[in-house]
């Protein structure tokens, strides 16, 4: 019996969409590149109940005729390419033809469009890729696109989508990057009837302000390179502005968002020795490079694209990143001067390779003139370099390794020893392991103390946090709040798509200790902070708490208090190089060892280290 048979039309889009069509911002990206690529310069789009509910996009395009507006919801139905070679010349968006067949498979689609040289328009209507209606009608000149009831026919795609507010910071994600791409083209977003952006056409940096934090245009320094390889230009932050996360951190190819890791390290080691540890810069920078250079369908999403020449444009890319940050003296001082210079051009693969010509005399014998130095006058102001090379005495050699809490009571070694028990702990010493009260701080950042053993080595910024993470976790569970109110209350604007997801854990916020109250739209008053962060940092604390909370990439329901606990614990936690008094560091380790698990933060890092005594014997 035959058992193989080629699946339905329908089957087979539904199945393409789960490559093609993840979420709502997916339809939203798909609709809006193909207004791009019908050369609109105003696209309008709404969304309700981020984008479960409706999702329409307008535009003033050119729109299609009505063989062309059937057509499109075929499958690999497309415009863009005819034969293979196509590929490798896209200068467009979409290409492959299954964004509109996909979208048609698991909901409801209505479709208006009209060329600006009929007079007459055509409306089609779909519903699970099944044709329900094609009629003439008067319309504007553009498309409309219609999508009702996203995943209606799929129920175990529409189970797995986020909440509303994860939803729609997704939607956002994706606007902001097709914003930043087309400057010059107006953008509107609409949700739940409320604008969030009426953009205009402008310039590249002034969209970058418009759609995110004002301010960020004072922080902004240009870049640009032009080589036979590529055009690379765009904007970067100075290091000052750089943030505990990467949010506003962009690359594009030919008008396209793509990830690569690789330039961004080139971009991290331009900024190497210029940011505070734990900073990233921000950056937002654009790539033009011949499209037979680049691939673009290694992904469904099209957001990973392989270079030809990826190593060479690695090296260019920090070069050129590092010259901006020379010029406006963020970096040490550099001549970039290079007006009037030649361009040498790179070495192609089809490039012909010739072999530079030497010359030399064969006559030339080392041995038939004095070549021993005998003075060091040539050397000028540094003839005597050599002889202050020489150490004087030994002490120099430990010049800068001196205990920078030398004055420090903990380094008074008390005679008395007081000692207490740590709790069970079948990974290190059980119950007759003693901890000395004689304490030692290495490098503002370790705390060393004599065992049984040998010697314990205590993390104590990662001790810190799992102290406040069990803090914080049994303060949540138990619904017990306390607040420390501060004298002059902060007040803290949202933009829209984060203070959707700020009422979704205002209440959890509120039992953390953050009194935080509505005050006008989109912004809040900070009445008080968790009487364990310091208030003068209670802001940027509150704002590093708000970054990892929008990161999270799983359900955010599920196990909240958890989640919480272990992001607030680890921005309120001390800083790295914090001196320490010998009574501060005795009440961390009580604390520490009074945690359930005292070995591991709530990230699984570890906290302690035993250094037994026969590994120490093995150093002599």
């Amino acid at each position: 019996m035959d058992i193989i048979r080629l699946l339905p039309d329908l089957v087979a889009n539904q199945i393409a969409a789960g490559e093609v069509i993840q979420r709502p911002a997916s339809v939203i990206k798909e609709l809006v590149e193909n207004s791009i690529d019908a050369e609109a310069s105003e696209i309008s789009i709404i969304v309700k109940e981020a984008g479960r509910a409706l999702i329409q996009i307008i535009d003033n395009g050119k729109g299609m005729s009505e063989t062309d507006a059937r057509m499109s919801f075929e499958r690999h139905a497309t415009s863009k390419i005819q034969a293979a070679d196509d590929l490798f010349r896209l200068k467009t968006m979409g290409f492959r033809g299954e964004a509109l067949a996909s979208i048609a498979a698991i909901a409801s689609v209505e479709l208006k469009t009209r060329k600006a040289e009929n007079e007459l328009g055509t409306r089609i209507v779909i519903n699970g890729s099944d044709l329900e209606l094609q009629e003439t009608i008067s319309c504007n000149v553009g498309t409309n696109f219609l999508v009702r009831n996203l995943f209606f026919n799929v129920p175990a795609r529409r189970k797995f989508l986020k909440t509303n507010a994860v939803e729609f910071k997704n939607i956002m994600t994706e606007f902001q990057r097709i914003a930043l791409v087309y400057p010059h083209i107006g953008f509107s977003l609409t949700h739940n009837e409320t604008i969030v952006y009426k953009l205009k056409g402008t310039s590249l940096k002034q969209r970058i302000s418009d759609l995110f934090k004002k301010a960020l245009n004072k922080n902004l320094i240009s870049i640009e390179s032009e080589s036979t390889l590529a055009r690379i230009y765009g904007f970067i932050g100075l290091p000052e502005f750089a943030k505990k996360t990467g949010n506003y951190q962009y690359f594009f190819v030919n008008g396209r968002f793509m990830k690569h890791y690789n330039y961004h390290k080139a971009v991290m080691l331009s900024y190497e020795r210029l940011l505070q540890a734990g900073t990233q810069p921000s950056y937002f920078i654009y790539f033009e490079v011949e499209p037979s250079t680049i691939d673009v369908n290694i992904h469904p999403t099209k957001t990973e694209i392989k270079f030809e020449n990826e190593q060479i444009l690695f090296q260019v890319l920090q070069s050129v990143v590092r010259e901006s940050l020379g010029k406006f003296n963020v970096a040490p001082s550099i001549d970039f001067d290079t007006e009037g210079f030649i361009d040498i051009p790179y070495l192609q693969k089809d490039s012909e390779f010739i072999l530079p010509s030497i010359d030399f005399n064969p006559n030339y014998n080392p041995f038939d003139s004095e070549t021993k130095v005998t003075s060091n006058k040539k050397y000028g102001k540094n003839e005597n370099f050599l002889q202050k090379a020489n150490l004087e005495n030994w002490q120099d050699l430990y010049s800068g390794f001196e205990n920078e809490n030398e004055k420090d009571e903990s380094h008074n070694f008390e005679t008395k020893q007081t000692t207490f028990f740590s709790k069970q702990n079948d990974e290190h010493e059980n119950v007759t392991s003693l901890v000395s009260r004689n304490l030692l701080q290495i490098k503002n950042m370790y705390i060393l103390s004599p065992i049984k053993s040998g010697l314990m080595l205590i993390h104590q910024k990662r001790a810190h946090e799992k102290i406040l993470y069990e803090q914080i976790l049994h303060q949540l569970d138990s619904k017990m709040s306390a607040s420390q109110r501060i004298m002059f209350p902060v007040q803290y604007e949202f933009s829209y798509d984060d203070f959707l997801l700020f009422t979704e854990i205002k209440n959890d916020l509120q039992f953390m200790g953050f009194d935080i109250d509505a005050f006008g739209k989109n912004t809040v008053v900070i009445n008080g902070f968790p009487p364990f962060i310091d208030a003068n940092e209670g802001v940027l604390v509150f704002e590093r708490l708000f970054a990892e909370y929008k990161n999270y990439d799983k359900n955010i329901k599920e196990n909240l208090n958890e989640e919480l606990a272990k992001s607030l614990a680890r921005v309120s936690s001390m800083k790295v190089g914090k001196a320490l008094t010998g009574e501060e560091m005795r009440e961390l380790i009580d604390s520490l060892f009074a945690c359930s698990n005292p070995n591991f933060t709530p990230n699984g890092k570890k906290i302690i280290h035993i250094l037994n005594a026969e590994e120490i014997d093995k150093f002599f």
